[in-house]
């Protein structure tokens, strides 16, 4: 029945039933779905959901055991801006796997096997504005350039990976950055590694769990903190030299005093052949006079 008492036409409750049943029919098998949303959560799946509607806004897969994200069938969902895959299996190469989904602005790979990040891999999310790769031990190596084109990135977790090196220009070259975590990483506090340590006590960026960012090697810093590490790494890098040094200063030397011995007796030979060349022109005139 209608509001007003009427019958409600056959034709209308047909198409609310249809579409009802429609709705429940898109939503993937063991998921559930609401208002432009699909949520998985645990249900121990193995591979991507099929028959995710494509005017899905929020994508939730975590805590399950999807190795592999398709690309084709990520690019079907090009309204998505928010993709949780957290607590799963995925891992070696994520390169051109979000090229379909310019609109992503949220992004949650944390908890999986990511073994590293090339330019190739978030180069085409462009709206992209938080993006978590925390907690994946066996992420080695991020790109100088891996994030050059996430220039909205505001928020960037990076922490308890197995990263030794960070370039400073991949973090320092992102305008719009305030949060960055870098906290229980393998960190090498070498001289290479002091121009990061230094843009770290200097920039406006927030680093959460400060007292954790730590050195991992060498052995001397381990567990020192970037503040102390810095001290230490200014005085080890830009005021002691190491024997290499000293040898190259030393060759440096000799070849100064060499080329200057080697100068003054070029001049010392010049000037006597041109008292040699005088003394034999005043000779000549001296005997035309005398003739």
């Amino acid at each position: 029945m209608s509001p007003s008492g009427r019958p409600r036409p056959l034709s209308l409750m047909f198409l609310l039933g249809m579409g009802m049943a429609s709705e429940r029919i898109n939503c993937p098998s063991r998921c559930s779905c609401q208002y432009l949303e699909v949520n998985c959560t645990g249900q121990q799946l193995r591979e991507f959901p099929a028959a995710i509607p494509l005017d899905t806004r929020q994508l939730i897969l975590a805590a399950n055991n999807v190795s592999y994200l398709p690309a084709v069938e990520l690019s079907f969902l090009a309204d998505l801006v928010y993709l949780d895959c957290r607590k799963n299996l995925l891992g070696d190469d994520l390169d051109f796997t979000f090229i379909g989904v310019a609109k992503l602005v949220y992004l949650d790979l944390s908890f999986n096997n990511l073994t590293q990040v090339t330019f190739s891999t978030f180069s085409h999310l462009l709206s992209l504005v938080v993006l978590k790769i925390s907690d994946n031990p066996n992420l080695l190596a991020i790109a100088k350039d891996a994030f050059a084109n996430n220039t909205w990135l505001r928020h960037l977790d990076v922490s308890r990976t197995a990263l030794t090196f960070l370039d400073t220009s991949t973090v320092r070259d992102l305008p719009n950055l305030r949060f960055l975590g870098l906290s229980d990483n393998l960190w090498h506090c070498n001289c290479s590694f002091l121009d990061f340590i230094t843009w770290m006590t200097e920039s406006n960026v927030h680093f959460p769990d400060a007292d954790n960012i730590t050195c991992y090697t060498p052995e001397g810093l381990r567990a020192l903190k970037m503040p102390a590490a810095e001290a230490q790494l200014h005085f080890n890098c830009l005021t002691q030299l190491h024997k290499q040094d000293y040898i190259f200063l030393c060759l440096i030397g000799f070849c100064i005093f060499f080329a200057g011995t080697v100068a003054a007796w070029l001049a010392g030979v010049c000037a006597v052949i041109y008292k040699v060349h005088t003394s034999k022109g005043e000779e000549g005139e001296e005997e035309e006079e005398d003739t």
